[in-house]
């Protein structure tokens, strides 16, 4: 199982997400690629900097070629910058003013709807587009809750809304190219001080980012400064972190991505660490905890829009969607649409079940399952390199499954039956696994 975990102990903001990705990996050219792609004539860059001492990346949004303030406020109230955030992060703060700040540019606005039309467009996946659009759902409802308005009234600021929708898709991108099976954060350092708006001075965190962070584990530490802006907020809570200590893992990855500013005695950075789970409850125990159930009763639902809402949930980390027929009330025939999911993900998905189908209702419930513990193994075939994924039970590899993925590029590319690719897979781990057993018996 493939995880991440974020060390936020100096808070998080969009582009020092997008920093620590690129530290850790993820192709910068790929989310150029992508700020430029989407119609708003804005860039990425990068650098190698140093935080107290500490090498990370530096990400930064240009806009018209320059890089700019990160405004993303609500048109009709008026809030003033939050300089605490320029001066330690440099971008992707979602909240702030527009008139006492100057800018260069001219200042339009977009409400949540033209951000949606923007992100439809982006060249990227599915996946990605419903990341991206969750996030800004998550900063409207914020900034709406904060300000007794309806989240579809909320207007952004231009130059923000530049820079938090590249900051933000980009992310997006970035998730998706990390495949992470489950994401982990510690708790997260806020900050201090205050923040100056046009309602007056206002406590760190503030009011939106107060909203985005119910329920997480916050604290106050080091420099009087703003350290987790909105926007790194929104993309936590799009990630649906799991707030817990770092959990064992084989470690793949780092990835340190910087804010905009050194600050006096703490490096202003935010760590990433990737890597495969080696929590011992998985690996000696089949056991591996509780898992939402999440069913629905369907009887009118056009029978096309099935595998579309089937692949969407398994696209968003259902780890298993499925129907099967029954007979409903009045001798309809009907269907049980039935989706399994790890906690953190029963709201996202029960979202689509409810917006995707033409069901009125969702049932939840906790079950307990048991599973084999799960490595992957590598066999060089004739044709190429097949990852093999191994069921293993008390240190016995009991099921072993070529990769489909794998064995169809490689039938497709060399014209070879499908069938034979799998079986010569399972034939090279079969062999290799008899040699290393020779090996140790001859060894011992």
């Amino acid at each position: 199982m493939r995880i991440a975990y974020l060390d936020c102990f100096s808070g998080i903001s969009g582009d020092m997400f997008l920093g620590a990705a690129v530290d850790a990996g993820v192709p910068l050219d790929q989310l150029q690629s992508v700020a430029e792609s989407l119609g708003l004539d804005t860039s990425l860059t990068s650098r190698r900097v140093e935080r107290n001492g500490i090498a990370a990346t530096k990400v930064d949004v240009l806009v018209h070629g320059r890089p700019d303030q990160p405004i993303f406020e609500p048109e009709h109230h008026g809030q003033t910058e939050h300089q605490h955030d320029h001066e330690a992060h440099g971008h992707s703060h979602a909240h702030a003013q527009a008139s006492q700040a100057p800018h260069s540019h001219d200042h339009t606005h977009r409400g949540l709807p033209e951000i949606r039309e923007i992100i439809s467009r982006a060249h990227i996946s599915e996946v990605a587009k419903t990341f991206a659009l969750r996030a800004f759902e998550l900063l409207s409802a914020a900034e709406g809750k904060v300000h007794n308005r309806p989240p579809e009234s909320i207007h952004f600021h231009e130059v923000g809304s530049e820079d938090a929708i590249v900051d933000i898709v980009c992310a997006a991108v970035a998730v998706e190219s990390l495949a992470i099976d489950h994401w982990y954060c510690s708790a997260l350092n806020v900050g201090s001080g205050t923040v100056r708006c046009a309602h007056g001075v206002l406590p760190v965190p503030a009011p939106a980012t107060a909203e985005l962070l119910r329920g997480a584990p916050i604290y106050s530490a080091g420099p009087p400064k703003e350290l987790l802006t909105p926007t790194g907020a929104a993309i936590l809570r799009a990630l649906e972190v799991r707030f817990e200590p770092l959990p064992g893992l084989s470690l793949l990855a780092t990835g340190y991505g910087a804010g905009g500013r050194d600050l006096p005695g703490t490096a202003n950075v935010v760590r990433l660490l990737v890597g495969e789970s080696q929590d011992a409850a998985d690996l000696a125990s089949p056991n591996s905890g509780d898992i939402i159930v999440l069913e629905a009763n369907i009887d009118d639902m056009n029978p096309q829009l099935f595998s579309y809402v089937q692949q969407k949930l398994l696209d968003l980390g259902a780890l298993d969607a499925f129907a099967v027929p029954i007979q409903m009330k009045k001798g309809r025939p009907g269907m049980i649409f039935t989706v399994l999911a790890m906690p953190a993900k029963a709201e996202s998905l029960s979202r689509v079940l409810l917006t995707e189908t033409t069901t009125l209702g969702v049932r939840m419930r906790t079950e307990k399952r048991r599973i084999l513990a799960r490595r992957h193994v590598t066999v060089q075939s004739p044709w190429g390199p097949i990852r093999v994924k191994l069921g293993v039970l008390e240190q016995d590899v009991v099921n072993v499954a070529p990769e489909f993925e794998d064995c169809r590029a490689i039938a497709e590319a060399h014209n070879v039956p499908l069938k034979t690719v799998l079986q010569e897979a399972v034939s090279l781990y079969l062999a290799s696994a008899q040699r290393s057993a020779a090996d140790t018996s001859k060894n011992s």
